[in-house]
């Protein structure tokens, strides 16, 4: 009896808290209406784009009261906080999806992996044709990448400031931002995170739209640069500024290059760097880990390209090698290499075209694991875990050679990690390497692409980035469980596989 009344709890506590998550998801939903009037789209596309938001608002909100009236209110624990997490990503998406199924006739198997790309800042995309599509329903899109940037109950937390355990919440969610706050008290934490995320994103939306990106676009590859998403309101991505002759899409470029890294790195190195100046940019290990591999990741691909799969380029008399040849490829790697590292997927050329060769594909798919900092918007394994790892096997190489009595801790910044956090990190790194073999099986077996391509699918996933060697169009064909297998990888990406995987265990259900 008494872990029935416990399992009952739990499900008051949760249940209550998603009711007012839904709550403020329902005037959320409201916001790509200012487009949809703005644009006149009524006029073009019928009463239908209108019932697209109109209907999942109503929705959100009847099912947010309901909850919030027959569940009674509790403060949740750090497991209720998990299963709180996990259940409201999958609760958002599912109302989230609607105004895809109805504003543009989306299956909603289909609308329902858009919205939860979009929320976790995946970018994986179902849908083609996106020139043509309402405006309203492109705002849309882009907007869930912004609001699972920072992430929804973070979003939340920083609308109410008032929700009981609050901290709990945000650190079932936010267990990204592995570091001190930068100031006393969690609402005072969320209020400086959001505003650095509001203050980056105006800035870029003016840059771009100071180089005349019209304003619309401007506002929509901001949301989705920023936060590391990756949409765009054009199916060739950042490339459809060249391909239309635009004449300041190397502009472009870097700005949105600018934009990826300001989402890839730890928002409170973004807190320091006001206070601190550049060098906060620099003086501690991911930070220099971070530099490092951007630095080489660009130089081994650019080498690649200029040595083997396009020598001509130096090593052809009959041709001039040019300071605007060098450019060109050195800002297409760069980008592509910020891209996939920070994981947003934008692009400027496909990365399974036969402009890069074999090394760089394979180093895309290395990146895709390794992803931005602790603490960004960033998805895959994070830059700190791979330099803790680095130094684990550099401390058991020591072992070996040193002398016996010899102990030797891993060190970061000046201070020892602590063995629990070591064995959590490894067990992470396990659980990551058993997702994506899964979900590469999955996707072998469902579908007729070779191991390779199959394999690359999970990578994107699981490190929520989007891009990867099975063309948009092939995505949209593939089976419901291979789509199936992608949302829940997408969503054990971005919340870290645990509190994904406590949903299925009977004993959270029944934890007090």
């Amino acid at each position: 009896m008494p872990n029935k009344q416990l399992k009952f709890q739990t499900f008051h506590v949760v249940l209550n808290n998603l009711g007012a998550l839904f709550i403020v998801l329902c005037w959320v939903l409201l916001l790509p209406l200012v487009i949809l009037f703005l644009y006149e789209e009524i006029g073009e596309y019928g009463y239908q784009t209108l019932l697209a938001f109109i209907i999942p608002s109503i929705t959100s909100l009847f099912l947010g009261f309901a909850l919030k009236t027959f569940f009674r209110k509790g403060t949740p624990n750090v497991i209720q906080a998990m299963l709180i997490c996990s259940l409201g990503w999958l609760g958002c998406s599912a109302i989230g999806a609607i105004p895809f199924v109805i504003g543009i006739k989306a299956t909603y198997l289909n609308a329902y992996f858009e919205t939860m790309s979009g929320f976790t800042t995946t970018g994986i995309t179902m849908f083609t044709g996106l020139d043509q599509m309402p405006h309203s329903i492109l705002f849309w899109r882009s907007l869930t990448q912004w609001l699972g940037g920072l992430g929804i109950l973070t979003f939340f937390l920083a609308v109410t400031y008032q929700a009981s355990g609050a901290h709990r919440l945000f650190g079932a969610e936010s267990h990204k931002f592995g570091a001190p706050r930068p100031v006393p008290g969690l609402a005072n934490t969320v209020k400086i995170l959001w505003s650095i995320y509001i203050g980056y994103t105006a800035f870029i939306v003016i840059a771009l739209f100071i180089a005349k990106m019209p304003f619309f676009d401007s506002l929509c590859h901001t949301f989705t640069a920023l936060s590391t998403g990756g949409f765009s309101p054009h199916d060739a991505s950042i490339e459809f500024y060249r391909l239309t002759n635009h004449p300041n899409y190397i502009w472009f470029e870097y700005i949105i290059i600018a934009g990826m890294l300001m989402g890839g790195i730890n928002f409170f190195i973004h807190y320091r760097f006001y206070n601190e100046g550049p060098r906060a940019l620099m003086d501690n290990t991911e930070m220099k880990y971070w530099w490092g591999m951007i630095g080489l990741f660009v130089l081994v691909i650019l080498g690649e390209r200029f040595f083997v799969v396009n020598k001509d380029l130096l090593f052809n008399p009959q041709t001039a090698f040019t300071f605007k040849q060098f450019e060109e490829n050195f800002r297409i790697t760069l980008f592509q290499v910020v891209s996939i590292l920070t994981t947003t997927g934008f692009g400027t050329r496909d990365i399974g075209s036969p402009y890069f060769g074999t090394a760089a594909r394979q180093l895309f798919l290395i990146m895709m694991v390794i992803g931005g900092c602790i603490g960004s918007t960033g998805g895959g394994f994070k830059v700190l875990r791979v330099s803790i790892l680095f130094k684990l096997v550099k401390r058991e190489v020591y072992r070996i050679l040193g002398p016996r009595r010899a102990i030797s801790n891993i060190i970061i910044d000046g201070k020892p990690v602590e063995q629990n956090e070591i064995k959590r990190i490894t067990s992470l790194f396990f659980l990551w390497i058993l997702f994506l073999c899964i979900g590469g099986m999955i996707t072998g077996l469902f579908s007729k692409l070779d191991g390779y391509t199959s394999l690359s699918g999970m990578f994107s996933a699981l490190g929520n980035i989007g891009p990867c060697f099975i063309p948009v169009k092939e995505m949209a064909q593939l089976h419901p469980v291979i789509k199936i297998t992608y949302i829940l990888g997408m969503l054990a990406g971005r919340l870290e596989i645990i509190p994904l995987l406590l949903l299925f265990s009977r004993k959270a259900w029944s934890e007090q």
